[in-house]
């Protein structure tokens, strides 16, 4: 597990395969000085409810990966996250889509 963390003060844990999605995203709309809520649904050790954030260009942010490697990316996905984040609701976590012709995410 990685950890995204926010303005110095909340740290969150993703899968290394997700925060690297994540990453990827979130990069590219600060790379375009755009501002967008960031959303997920919180794990039951800490309250089981959902957390939302506002991701702007001159909050701190740091992701830290457990593994040494970046984990191989899945275009698909991460349209679908750019796709949430150009939505009001912001960058939602989505699960991974699935590849048609293996059954599970692709790279």
């Amino acid at each position: 597990m990685g950890s995204l963390t926010y303005d110095h003060s909340l740290n969150v844990e993703f899968d290394d395969r997700l925060l690297g999605h994540l990453q990827i995203v979130i990069g590219l709309k600060l790379r375009r000085n755009e501002a967008f809520y960031f959303s997920w649904k919180d794990d039951r050790r800490v309250g089981d409810g959902r957390t939302t954030i506002w991701i702007h260009p001159t909050i701190p942010l740091v992701f830290k990966f457990y593994g040494s490697r970046m984990p191989a990316l899945n275009r698909e996905w991460i349209a679908a996250l750019e796709l949430s984040s150009n939505t009001a609701q912001g960058l939602q976590v989505l699960e991974e889509p699935r590849s048609p012709a293996t059954g599970n995410g692709g790279n």
